[in-house]
């Protein structure tokens, strides 16, 4: 690497005076205005900062932040302060440097971008429970300075670039992010050309086949859909240099990753995939209505196909997007997709949110049109829910992905929703407490279901109640973040009010036999019942589906009596009666068949899991043993497709004929005359279901035993389990899986 050198002047030697004068000259081209002294600085600085460095190509790691300064100056223009933040922002993350040097040399702005753009380094690499709420707290700071996020966008935009410098598992790891976040992001952003370039790149790296086949077949086509383009425009530009209108036209760009998306959704070749022909007019102009006078000149030469029509001048999209949309017949019969835009309005479509910044007294402030964007990033990311780190992630991807309907109030008010959403989203848009208290709406004056799909243009009316309240069910269908997050922390504060009442039960139970127990010994029982957490057990005694009088008795014997030998022999003798159920089971099954054959093989069946007949299995090839049988939600199972899926075959019990499967449940409880008789009757009376064998055992008021019976599926078997839950004294019931 060659080391930077600087003069007691602190003037750069040539390689490096050279890029600093390309970068200011950049800078003066695309900005309002240049301060080149803090340019200079930020760029010195950074060369010392990284003259060590250097990149998985093996050149200077400076080449990297310069080239972000150049997006920010060129493709984003921002500012100058942009532009000495893009030169800086790996300095803390990866240099001897540290923020209140950055701070003392260039101010608090600077510093706080940067600082902003070190910490979203690594809020994308994982969905995990550290990163959640760090993830919130970026979005919202962004949103204070949008620049530390137009950063991060040029910062992946090179990495993006220089992607095939690093091992495939980690490009693929990048390029899946960049897809599923970078460039939804940036679409939200009014990022047109960063989005579309950040999608290829991923696509690249991700498809390299089809993208490689889709590029070539494009690249063979180039002269052909020119000389077309060609004939399509001649008549329209004679009309409008005769009525006198200034434009710009051109071809169109059709991205690999869009015509990709469109092939698969239609499921055609792309010979068939229409809008390959697409061109757009830019106007020399600021009056809207040129847009729709070119439009009609347009639609007098070439018939339109009206339901491609879309008017985002009147509506434009949430991020200040504005263009008409239409798609016509040109010659030959071939479809030419369209745009229409002002000067202004092409200059959004391009620059984003670049070309809405506006400066007050040095600080960075949004003009009225980004406001809409801004409350969405704060309606998400704002609001203190409980949601899980995985339902934020699920419902950020929700809203950077979906495209935009326009609805409207009784009274003419326009609201924007994504698209699929349903009056119960309108109903939570308009107020938390409409949403929980609707229950019906009128859609243009019919009145439809609450998961009906609102269009464009609908006219909504909700319809409330006092007394009707969420259910679950709700959150499967609304689509926005607001409905999806109220319902889901109506539904858990719902269940905290429930749990506690089941608790104060509980407890006044415990009092009266005067017993206690510490919350990690009742969790640990608790668990042993197959019940997740101390919360569904006191919702589960509120609700009476466990007995409690029964589980204190069970507690109180437990704890007068801790395990024996007796006890010992006790679990060994059901692991006999278990091992003599299980070989009795597998002999009449009689077999495995692997992949679809009958064909016989060596195998064995796993003991951590046990599976029987009824279960669904899956083979796994060991080394001298043949083949182990799982099933397939044994946890070894999980990380052994992880590890070493290449091993793992199909297999499946033979086919029974509508013959019945041994299988076994276990049952506890509080002993009493006649329990063994309902419990049986309970099993026998539900489609004459058989019972082979019973063993119960009785100690002093409590019960505890295993039942093995004959079923037809495991549904067959799930339902006499919740049978015998009703019978009264049943504690605990479930599928005998050993001891």
């Amino acid at each position: 690497m060659r080391t930077i050198v600087t003069t007691e002047k602190g003037m750069l030697n040539g390689q490096y005076k050279k890029k600093l004068d390309e970068l200011v000259s950049v800078c003066e081209k695309n900005l309002k205005s240049v301060d080149v002294d803090l340019i200079t600085r930020a760029f010195r600085m950074s060369v010392e900062a990284h003259k060590h460095d250097l990149r998985a190509s093996g050149e200077p790691y400076f080449h990297h932040p310069y080239e972000v300064a150049m997006v920010v100056a060129r493709e984003i223009p921002l500012d100058d302060v942009s532009v000495a933040a893009s030169l800086l922002h790996d300095v803390v993350e990866d240099t001897r440097f540290d923020l209140e040097d950055i701070r003392a040399e260039f101010g608090e702005t600077i510093a706080d971008i940067v600082d902003g753009a070190t910490k979203i380094s690594d809020i994308f690499r994982s969905h995990e429970v550290t990163q959640a709420e760090n993830y919130r707290k970026l979005l919202l700071s962004m949103v204070n300075d949008i620049r530390v996020m137009l950063i991060k966008f040029a910062d992946r935009l090179h990495n993006m670039r220089t992607l095939e410098y690093l091992p495939e598992e980690k490009q693929q790891r990048l390029a899946r992010e960049t897809l599923e976040i970078y460039a939804p992001f940036a679409h939200r952003f009014g990022l047109a050309k960063v989005k579309w370039e950040l999608e290829d790149l991923s696509f690249k790296y991700l498809h390299r086949a089809e993208y490689e086949e889709i590029a070539r077949q494009l690249k063979s086509r180039r002269r052909e859909r020119e000389h077309y383009i060609k004939k399509f425009l001649s008549p329209i530009e004679k009309r409008l240099k005769t009525e006198g209108f200034g434009y710009d036209v051109e071809g169109r760009p059709k991205h690999l990753h869009s015509i990709y998306l469109k092939m698969v959704k239609r499921n055609k070749p792309l010979d068939e995939i229409y809008d390959l022909f697409a061109v757009r007019f830019v106007l020399d102009t600021e009056e809207n209505n040129d847009c729709f006078l070119v439009y009609g000149i347009i639609s007098e030469l070439y018939k339109p196909i009206s339901e491609r029509f879309k008017d985002y001048i009147s509506l434009p999209k949430k991020n200040g997007y504005q263009s008409i949309h239409t798609t016509v017949v040109g010659p030959e019969g071939k479809l030419v997709e369209i745009q229409i835009r002002t000067r202004g309005m092409h200059e959004i479509a391009e620059k984003g949110v670049a070309a809405h910044w506006i400066y007050k007294e040095n600080k960075s402030t949004l003009d009225k049109e980004l406001q809409g964007w801004v409350n969405w990033v704060r309606e998400i990311f704002e609001q203190k829910t409980d949601e899980t780190p995985g339902e934020l992630m699920e419902s950020f991807k929700l809203n950077l992905y979906q495209d935009e309907i326009y609805v409207f109030t009784p009274k003419g008010d326009l609201k924007i929703l994504p698209r699929n959403a349903t009056p119960l989203d309108f109903a939570f848009e308009i107020h938390s407490n409409i949403g929980f208290h609707c229950i019906g709406a009128k859609v243009n004056g019919r009145i439809v279901p609450l998961n009906t799909l609102l269009r464009s243009g609908d006219q909504l009316e909700i319809i409330t109640s006092k007394s009707q309240t969420p259910n679950a069910d709700w959150e499967k269908f609304v689509v926005t973040h607001k409905a999806k997050s109220q319902i889901r922390k109506w539904i858990r504060e719902e269940k905290r009010k429930t749990a506690e009442r089941g608790m104060e039960l509980w407890e006044k139970k415990l009092k009266k036999q005067k017993f206690r127990i510490s919350d990690d010994d009742l969790t640990k029982f608790v668990h042993s019942m197959r019940i997740d957490n101390l919360q569904d057990f006191y919702i589960a005694v509120l609700e009476q589906r466990v007995d409690a009088d029964a589980v204190i008795e069970q507690l109180i014997m437990r704890s007068k009596h801790p395990e024996t030998a007796e006890s010992r022999r006790e679990k060994k003798r059901g692991r006999s009666l278990f091992t003599k159920f299980v070989n009795t089971a597998r002999d009449i099954a009689s077999g495995i068949s692997i992949l679809g054959t009958s064909d016989s093989f060596m195998h064995q069946y796993a003991k951590c899991c046990n599976p029987i007949p009824g279960d669904e299995i899956v083979g796994f090839v060991t080394i001298g043993e043949g083949i182990k049988i799982h099933r397939k939600d044994c946890r070894n199972v999980i990380s052994l497709r992880l590890a070493e899926s290449e091993r793992m075959v199909d297999v499946e019990w033979p086919k029974s004929n509508g013959e019945d499967f041994l299988a076994a449940i276990h049952v506890s409880g509080k002993d009493r005359a006649g329990l063994l008789s309902d419990v049986t009757h309970a099993i026998s009376s539900f489609q004459n279901t058989n019972i082979r064998s019973v063993n119960m055992d009785s100690k002093g008021p409590l019960f505890d035993g295993q039942i093995i019976l004959f079923v037809k599926n495991t549904e067959h078997l799930m339902r006499i389990i919740d049978k015998i839950k009703k019978v009264d004294g049943i504690v605990e019931v479930e599928r005998f899986l050993g001891t």
